[in-house]
């Protein structure tokens, strides 16, 4: 790169230094080779240009390309036909109690198809239930960028028939990731949903963000999960919930970084925090909704560094719920029956286990970065970090939302004995906490982990060893 016609102790405005770090012209790629050589202020030697013709030759090499197609897919999950992008591969197979095998094939579009307009789909077939699964989506960037890259702009419209495990909430995951598949205890309450929704999105240059989303949502009990009322002490079963909602979410990350790939980005956690405000409006008789309600969330996330001690993350989250809503539509609240370690789940609760209308939690996960392994020479070479968590959350529910106290409301779950499986919160807030093992092969973090209180629930398990492929360098 050569620079000229600098100029010294010259202060600038500060709108020179706003935007992006790079910019690049729509049109700069349909520039001609020509143009390029015409431009530069200097000619390029002979061995410059060998290196850029080596770049290109290598793509062409068979070897070197199935290689790389071997990689993408490892890595990234998708096999890459250009325009289109099939997979991810981890979700093609998959099982569960309720659909029994699970076969799925979907894909999605790449900007090498259009940078304006992106579509994602894909098909499943439960073995067991017998019904088709699907997914549809189309999106048009507002901006002339992939949907993908920073700063994000664009409306996108859905419909997903699916299921879904209650209270399973998972980041970057697909939900049929075959290794997800393997769980423990009991996991048979699923819903069958149908889901119709409008997105708008759109990123500011200083990492705020503001999107509007209209969904119009069929909860269908699946499994052993039953929507069940009770009128003069007689069981009446109910078939389906019906919601309307408008949700505007707001999101503010400063100074934020991505790995940024072709379709995705990944956001690096940094010392500033990101916070999160999401409002949910529940329209009774609007598109067939049910009910009215009002949904507050909002979250805080920070990574703190403690210098020689490593560095903590923290995430403290609160909700409240106004209005009468039946348990589906409460919180149901991050639960974890895999073998996985979830960062924002709580690795010992079952699954519908517990439901509030308001809540606060807080999940701390500190990393000592070798403080005291670096202490025995062959850990020391091993590389391996220390780390400990721990996670709390308290919740309630009020009468008018707590199926025993009105009948009218839909029954919680109970197993095969009767008793009572999904519960609201007591006086105590549930407590787990880990320790565990990074950087094993550069890749895996092994924890173990124990719930604390609570232990009289129906199939809870007091101690568990979670793994999580994380890779760290």
């Amino acid at each position: 790169m050569i620079i000229k016609d600098y100029k010294i102790n010259t202060p600038q405005p500060d709108t020179i230094y706003t935007g992006g770090t790079l910019a690049v012209l729509p049109q700069a790629e349909a520039r001609s080779e020509d143009f390029w050589n015409s431009q530069r202020v200097d000619t390029l030697v002979q061995r410059r240009l060998n290196i850029y013709k080596n770049i290109d030759t290598l793509q062409t090499i068979p070897s070197f390309k199935r290689t790389m197609d071997i990689v993408t897919l490892f890595f990234a999950g998708y096999k890459d036909f250009g325009p289109f992008e099939m997979g991810p591969v981890n979700t093609f197979y998959s099982f569960n109690n309720v659909e029994g095998f699970r076969l799925r094939l979907g894909g999605r579009t790449t900007p090498a198809l259009s940078k304006r307009y992106y579509f994602e789909t894909y098909g499943a077939y439960g073995f067991k239930d017998e019904k088709w699964k699907y997914f549809l989506s189309g999106a048009y960037s507002l901006n002339n960028k992939s949907i993908y890259s920073f700063p994000q702009s664009y409306i996108r419209g859905s419909f997903q028939r699916d299921t879904k495990i209650p209270g399973q909430e998972l980041q970057f995951v697909q939900e049929d990731n075959f290794l997800l598949s393997f769980k423990r205890g009991e996991n048979n309450m699923m819903l069958y949903n149908d889901i119709y929704k409008v997105e708008f999105l759109r990123e500011l240059e200083n990492h705020f963000s503001y999107g509007l989303t209209v969904r119009k949502w069929t909860q269908r009990p699946a499994g052993s999960l039953t929507f069940n009322t009770l009128e003069n002490n007689v069981v009446v079963p109910q078939d389906l919930i019906n919601t309307s909602e408008v949700t505007v979410n707001l999101r503010y990350a400063p100074f934020e970084k991505f790995y940024q790939g072709k379709v995705y980005r990944t956001p690096i956690i940094d010392k500033y925090p990101i916070f999160n405000l999401r409002y949910t409006a529940g329209l009774k008789g609007v598109m067939g909704g049910q009910y009215n309600y009002h949904n507050f969330m909002g979250s805080i996330d920070k990574r703190f560094y403690l210098s020689v001690l490593g560095y903590t993350d923290v995430t403290l989250e609160g909700g409240y719920i106004l209005g009468k809503v039946p348990f589906p539509l409460l919180t149901i609240h991050r639960a974890n029956q895999t073998y996985a370690y979830q960062l924002m789940s709580y690795n010992l609760m079952n699954f519908l286990e517990f439901v509030s209308d308001h809540y606060a939690s807080v999940m701390i996960d500190h990393n000592f970065n070798g403080f005291f392994f670096n202490k025995i020479p062959l850990l020391k070479k091993l590389k391996l970090r220390e780390l400990v968590s721990f996670k709390a959350l308290y919740g309630d529910l009020r009468e008018e939302n707590d199926p025993n106290k009105d009948p009218s409301l839909y029954q919680f779950p109970k197993n095969s004995a009767g008793v009572s499986t999904t519960q609201a919160l007591g006086h105590d807030p549930y407590i787990e906490g880990s320790v565990g093992v990074g950087n094993i092969f550069k890749l895996l973090r092994v924890d173990a982990v124990r719930r604390f209180n609570y232990l009289d629930n129906p199939n809870v398990s007091e101690w568990g060893i979670r793994a999580r492929v994380k890779f760290d360098f």
